[in-house]
C-alpha cells in the first residue's frame, strides 16, 4: 500500500470506536435582504435548521422529504462545499465543520460527492481524462505516468468504453455523463459518497441502470452513501436507513423496514400515501391517499414549535409552543419528532415496484 492510499499517512485523522460520519445539531442560515421597496434590514433563509444524523461505515443512508427541505444543503454541508452556520461534523471524531481548505483537504479525499444534475456539474472544456483524472493528480493517487491506466480502469468499472477517455461530455448521453461523475468520485477511494438525487434528470429507462451500478459498488467496494432522493422506492431498495426532513429539520429517521411500514409521523405518513400502488392494476383497491393542506411556510420565518404543525391534522395548542424532540416513541422504533406519533391505523404504505 502506498503512502498516497494508506490512511495512516493521508493526513486524515480519527477517533477509534467512532461513527463515520455524524453531525449534530447543524444549522446553515443563508442572509438575505427584506422583500420590496421599502424593506430593511436582513432576514435569514434557515435552510438547515438543526439536523443530526450518523453513518457508519458501509452504511447507506436515504434523505427524502419535499423540494426545499434543506436535503441538497445537507449534502452540501456534508461535503464542506458549505461551512455550517452553527453545530458539528464529525468525519470519524473529528469536527471538520470549521476546517480551512488546507486542513480539509485529506478529508475531501475521502468525503465524495455526485452532483444531481449530469450536464452542468462536467467541466464542458476538459476531457473525461482530465475530469476523473483530477482527483489522482491533486491527491496524488498513482505513480506518475500511471494516471491513463487509472482513469481507464475506472471508465470500465462504471461500464464506459475506457478509450472514450479523450472525448469531451458533450460527446455522451446523460446516462454516460452521469457515469463519468460516479467516476470521478471513485477515483480519490472514498470512504462516503454524498448521492444528490443522482437519478432524478435521467430517462426512467436508464435510472435503473445507474442504481444498480451503484449498488454493485456498495457492495463491492464496502463504500456508504447519504443517497438524496424523491423516490421513495428507490430508497427503499438502496438505503439501510431512512431520514426525512421538514422545511430544514428532522422529523423521522430508523430502519428502513421500521419507517416504510409503521411511519409514525403525521408528514412520513403522508409521504407514504403518495407511492404509486402498482396493486390497483390487478384490481386491489387503492389505499387511502393523506391530502395535505397548505403550503410549506417559509424558511425565512417558519412556524412557532413544530413545524409542519400548519399543515398536519393532528396539531394542538401544545404544538404551536413546544418543538417537538427528535426521540424514541414506545409506540415504534423510529426517532420522531413529534408530540402525537403513532403508527396509521391499517398500512397507507402502497406496494413498491
Amino acid at each position: 500500500m502506498t503512502a498516497a492510499t494508506n490512511p495512516a499517512t493521508s493526513g486524515v485523522k480519527s477517533v477509534p470506536g467512532a461513527p463515520l460520519l455524524e453531525l449534530e445539531d447543524v444549522k446553515m442560515h443563508f442572509r438575505t435582504k427584506g422583500d420590496g421597496l421599502l424593506a430593511r434590514g436582513t432576514k435569514w433563509v434557515q435552510a438547515v435548521d438543526g439536523v443530526s444524523l450518523t453513518v457508519q461505515p458501509g452504511e447507506t443512508v436515504g434523505l427524502v422529504g419535499e423540494s426545499g427541505c434543506g436535503k441538497s444543503t445537507t449534502a452540501r454541508l456534508i461535503t464542506r462545499l458549505l461551512e455550517p452556520t452553527a453545530g458539528k461534523i464529525k468525519y470519524q471524531g473529528v469536527d471538520i465543520a470549521h476546517m480551512s481548505e488546507r486542513q480539509l483537504r485529506p478529508y475531501r479525499r475521502e468525503i465524495q460527492l455526485i452532483f444531481q444534475d449530469p450536464y452542468s456539474s462536467l467541466n464542458p472544456r476538459h476531457t473525461v481524462g482530465t475530469i476523473v483524472g483530477t482527483a489522482l493528480r491533486t491527491h496524488g493517487m498513482v505513480a506518475k505516468g500511471g494516471e491513463l491506466k487509472r482513469v481507464q480502469e475506472l471508465l470500465e468499472v462504471v461500464g464506459l468504453n475506457p478509450e472514450h477517455y479523450n472525448r469531451y461530455p458533450h460527446e455522451f448521453s446523460g446516462g454516460q455523463r452521469q457515469r463519468i461523475g460516479i467516476a470521478r468520485a471513485l477515483a480519490a477511494r472514498p470512504k462516503i459518497i454524498v448521492a444528490d438525487e443522482p437519478v432524478s434528470a435521467l430517462d426512467v429507462s436508464i435510472q435503473a441502470q445507474v442504481m444498480n451500478l451503484l449498488e454493485n459498488l456498495r457492495k463491492e467496494l464496502g463504500i456508504a452513501f447519504v443517497f438524496i432522493a424523491h423516490d421513495l422506492g428507490v430508497v427503499r431498495h438502496f438505503c439501510d436507513r431512512v431520514a426525512v426532513m421538514y422545511l430544514g429539520r428532522m422529523v423521522e429517521e430508523g430502519p428502513r423496514n421500521d419507517l416504510y411500514e409503521q411511519p409514525q409521523h403525521p408528514y412520513t405518513q403522508a409521504l407514504l400515501s403518495a407511492v404509486p400502488d402498482i396493486a390497483v392494476v390487478r384490481g386491489v383497491p387503492p389505499k387511502t391517499r393523506i391530502r395535505l393542506v397548505g403550503d410549506v411556510p417559509s424558511p425565512v420565518d417558519p412556524p412557532s414549535g413544530c413545524r409542519f404543525r400548519t399543515r398536519c391534522w393532528k396539531a394542538q395548542d401544545i404544538c404551536a409552543t413546544q418543538d417537538p424532540a427528535l426521540e424514541v416513541k414506545p409506540t415504534g422504533t423510529t426517532t420522531v419528532a413529534c408530540h402525537f406519533a403513532e403508527p396509521p391505523v391499517e398500512s397507507i404504505v402502497a406496494e413498491v415496484v
